[in-house]
C-alpha cells in the first residue's frame, strides 16, 4: 500500500533556475529558449493543487483517460459547467467522468448543513407516508408539516391542518402530488433564471424550503431516521467521514413533548456509532454548532457559551462553532466581537469555522469578514467565494494552512457565479492554496453526497490543468483539514489510500 505523503505548503520560493530563467527572458534580445518556456511551465503547474503529487504509473494512465474525456467534453456546445446547474444536472448524469467521480474515494463532507443532509426524494417517499403527518399550506405559497397525535391547533400562518393520509386517499394518482411536495422542498426548477431573477428571490426560496423541512426532520423518530439515512447516502457516495453544520434544533414526539440540545446531541452521537459499527470503513461525525448571524450580541455570547460546555461535555464529537445564514443580509463577523472573543477570555478553547466571503459584495462589511475570520483565528473558511479579492487574506490563511471550503454548486445556484469556469476558486487552486470541496446544502440543490461538486470543481473550474493529482490532493485535503486529532487523521489517510489504491486497480487502463 502507497502510504499518503503531501509536501508541505507555505511561501513559494523562486528557484534559482526559474530565477536564470527569468532574467534572461528580460535581459536577452532574440527568441526565447523553448526549454526556458517548457521550465517556466513545468514550475506554475508544480504550484496548482496537485502539481506536486507523485502519480503511480497506473495513476498516470487513469490520468491520460480522464484527460481524454475531459477534452471530449470541452469540445461540446452543452458543457455542463457553463450552464446552470438545474440545467447541467442531466448532462453530468450522461458524463463517464461523472460516473468516475461516483466510485472514486472522496474522503471527507466538511461543509453540510444538517437540515439539507438526506435527499427530498426519501423525504417524501418515506417520511410522509409515515403514521400523524400533517399538512398545511401557507399563505406564502409554501407548506408546513407536522406530526401529532391530533390534529394541529392552527396558526397565524397555517391555518388548516390536513392528514397527509387522508389528502392522499382523496386523489386519483397522488405522484404529481407528491412531486409538488418536492418543490417545495427544494430549489429546483427547469427555468431557474426566470424563476430566481435576483440573489434575493433564490435566498427567500432557500429559506422558505428549510422552514418546510423543519417540521419533517425535528420529529424525534424522524430525526433518528434521518441521520442514519443522511450518514448512509454519503458512505454510498464514497464519502469516510462527515462535519456537519447544525442548530440542534429541539426535537418533539408525537404527543407534543419537546426534547433539549442535550437529547439531540446525544442522538447524532448514537446514530453515529451505531453507523460506524456497522460500516467499519466509515470513519465518523463530528459537529459543528451553528447559530444564526441575525441574532443579537447577547443571543450570541449565550450560544457561544453552551458550545463551550458541549465541547467539554462531547469533547470527541463536538468540532467547534460558526454563525451561519445569509451573509449580505446578517450582521459581520466583527458585530459579535465581544461574544466571539469570550473563549479566549475564559481560557478555553473553541474552534471556529466560520462562513465568510460569500458574498460578491467587494468592500462592503460582509466582504470584511474574510479578515475578521482569520483575525479571530478560524480553522477553516465556509465559501470563501470573495478570498481571490483579498491578497494579504490570501497569504495569511495559505501561511498558517486555513482551508477553504469551496461549494461550488451553492454558490452558482445562489447566483454568485453563472459560468462555473469564472468561479474564484480557479484562481485559488492554481495557486495551490488550501482547499476542500462540499456540497453545503446538497438536498435542496437536487444533488447527494460530494460527486456532483467534485465534477465541477474538476471539469470547469480546475480546466484541463486539474487532474488527477488535483482530485488526489482535494480528498486529502479533507481528512489533512478536518478537526480530527493527528492519531485519527493518520487512521483516516491510511483508511483512505487503502480504498484510493482499490479504486486504481479497478479502474486501470492500457497504455494510450
Amino acid at each position: 500500500m502507497n502510504k499518503v505523503v503531501l509536501p508541505s505548503r507555505g511561501r513559494y520560493t523562486i528557484t534559482l533556475q526559474l530565477a536564470a530563467v527569468m532574467c534572461c527572458v528580460t535581459v536577452c534580445g532574440g527568441t526565447p529558449d523553448p526549454r526556458q518556456r517548457e521550465t517556466m511551465m513545468h514550475q506554475e503547474a508544480s504550484r496548482q493543487i496537485g502539481g506536486r503529487v507523485h502519480l503511480t504509473g497506473a495513476e498516470q494512465r487513469l490520468d491520460a483517460h480522464l484527460r481524454k474525456l475531459k477534452e471530449q467534453e470541452m469540445a461540446v456546445a452543452q458543457f455542463p459547467p457553463a450552464f446552470h446547474f438545474f440545467k447541467a444536472r442531466p448532462l453530468i448524469h450522461k458524463s463517464p467522468i461523472f460516473s468516475l467521480l461516483q466510485r472514486m474515494p472522496k474522503g471527507a463532507a466538511l461543509h453540510i448543513h444538517s437540515s439539507s443532509l438526506v435527499s427530498v426524494d426519501w423525504l417524501v417517499k418515506n417520511i410522509t407516508y409515515r403514521p400523524h403527518c400533517y399538512i398545511c399550506f401557507t399563505w406564502g405559497r409554501s407548506v408546513r408539516f407536522v406530526f401529532s397525535s391530533r390534529r394541529p391547533f392552527p396558526t397565524w400562518d397555517c391555518l388548516y391542518w390536513q392528514l397527509l393520509k387522508t389528502l392522499r386517499a382523496n386523489m386519483v394518482d397522488p405522484t404529481d402530488f407528491d412531486y409538488s411536495l418536492m418543490q417545495n422542498l427544494t430549489l429546483f426548477t427547469e427555468d431557474p433564471d426566470t424563476t430566481y431573477p435576483s440573489q434575493d428571490a433564490v435566498w427567500e426560496r432557500f429559506e422558505m424550503a428549510f422552514v418546510a423541512i423543519a417540521g419533517l426532520v425535528t420529529y424525534a423518530p424522524v430525526f433518528k431516521d434521518f441521520l442514519y439515512k443522511g450518514l448512509e447516502q454519503l458512505f454510498h457516495d464514497n464519502i469516510m467521514y462527515l462535519e456537519l453544520r447544525t442548530g440542534l434544533s429541539r426535537t418533539y414526539e408525537l404527543d407534543g413533548s419537546i426534547h433539549d440540545k442535550a437529547w439531540s446531541l446525544r442522538t447524532y452521537q448514537e446514530v453515529t456509532q451505531q453507523f460506524v459499527a456497522e460500516h467499519p470503513s466509515f470513519l465518523g461525525a463530528r459537529l459543528i454548532i451553528s447559530v444564526h448571524r441575525l441574532l443579537s450580541v447577547s443571543d450570541v455570547k449565550a450560544a457561544v457559551k453552551e458550545a463551550i460546555q458541549m465541547q467539554k461535555d462531547f469533547p470527541e464529537f463536538v468540532a467547534g462553532f460558526d454563525l451561519v445564514g445569509r451573509e449580505d443580509r446578517g450582521r459581520p463577523l466583527w458585530f459579535f466581537r465581544e461574544a466571539l472573543s469570550l473563549p479566549a477570555e475564559l481560557g478555553v478553547t473553541l474552534p471556529y469555522f466560520f462562513h465568510a466571503g460569500e458574498t460578491d459584495h467587494e468592500g462592503t462589511e460582509v466582504d470584511e469578514n474574510i479578515l475578521d475570520a482569520l483575525l479571530f483565528n478560524t480553522t477553516r473558511i465556509g465559501h470563501g467565494y470573495a478570498l481571490a479579492h483579498h491578497p494579504l487574506a490570501k497569504e495569511l490563511s495559505r501561511n498558517g494552512n486555513v482551508a477553504v471550503e469551496v461549494c461550488p454548486i451553492s454558490n452558482q445556484v445562489l447566483k454568485l457565479v453563472s459560468d462555473l469556469r469564472n468561479h474564484p476558486a480557479a484562481v485559488l487552486m492554481s495557486e495551490g492554496h488550501p482547499m476542500v470541496v462540499s456540497s453545503d446544502d446538497p438536498s435542496l440543490f437536487g444533488t447527494t453526497g460530494l460527486s456532483y461538486d467534485f465534477y465541477e470543481v474538476y471539469v470547469g473550474i480546475g480546466g484541463l490543468r486539474a487532474n488527477l493529482g488535483t482530485l488526489k490532493e482535494l480528498a486529502i485535503n479533507s481528512i489533512r483539514y478536518s478537526s480530527l486529532p493527528s492519531q485519527l487523521k493518520e487512521r483516516g489517510l491510511a483508511m483512505w489510500q487503502r480504498t484510493w489504491d482499490k479504486f486504481i486497480s479497478e479502474n486501470s487502463y492500457s497504455n494510450p
